[in-house]
């Protein structure tokens, strides 16, 4: 099905990708990949004064902007779309130095967001290393007897970004009592109780942690009553 009467190729410096085999009709070259119509005729490229630029496919907006500013003559290169009986662009036909400028800029482009993602990353490390030491020593001070390093532990797990845990609630962040209880409760709770054991062999959450109530009491109790020793 060749393209309706009624389906015109856009206005403007354009080049079609033909659905069907085509020659040019003023030397005869083809089937063309490219072709530009003059008075209705397919004119390869090359007759068409256009045979030194190149192809350059949609895809990446800002190289297509670029490559536009930089090269002094583009046309956009359009394709027939059967099922939507519209022409629909493909991309752009310019100078090979203009891309080779376009992409060197968005080369230095990329090179200073990967800097800048560098920078935020350090930045970001930073805020949590001192997160975490503020959280670990809000831990000590609710439970001096806990082991320093086990606070930083505890701080550490609870604060990792992007893992939804209390440490990066609102509450956890403001550094709120309770917030660093239920931390510390829910690390004592998985590493010095068998609860995990018991929710591999079947038994429910909450019973499970009926089960282990009394120890996790227990351990917390002697954390928040054992002061240090100078």
């Amino acid at each position: 099905m060749a393209p309706s009467s009624t389906a015109r190729v856009p206005s403007g410096l354009v080049a079609v990708q033909p659905l069907r085999s085509k020659r040019c009709a003023g030397c005869r070259r083809g089937p063309l990949s490219l072709l530009v119509l003059e008075d209705g005729a397919p004119r390869c490229l090359h007759c068409a004064d256009l045979g030194h630029l190149v192809f350059l496919p949609r895809g990446d907006t800002a190289l297509t902007r670029r490559a536009r500013e930089e090269s002094a003559l583009s046309v956009v290169v359009v394709r027939f779309n059967r099922r939507r009986s519209r022409y629909e662009r493909q991309g752009v036909l310019v100078e090979e130095a203009a891309l080779a400028r376009a992409e060197a800029r968005c080369l230095a482009d990329a090179e200073a967001r990967r800097r800048r993602r560098a920078r935020d990353a350090r930045r970001r490390a930073a805020e949590d290393e001192r997160f975490v030491a503020a959280f670990a020593a809000e831990i000590q001070r609710l439970f001096p007897g806990c082991p320093a390093e086990r606070a930083r532990v505890i701080a550490a797990h609870a604060s990792v970004r992007g893992s939804g845990r209390v440490g990066r609630s609102a509450a956890g962040r403001a550094l709120s009592e309770g917030a660093v209880i239920s931390a510390v409760v829910a690390a004592v709770r998985h590493v010095d109780t068998p609860y995990d054991q018991l929710l591999m062999n079947g038994m429910s959450r909450f019973e499970a942690r009926r089960r282990i109530a009394a120890a996790v009491e227990s351990l917390l109790r002697g954390w928040a009553e054992e002061a240090d020793v100078g």
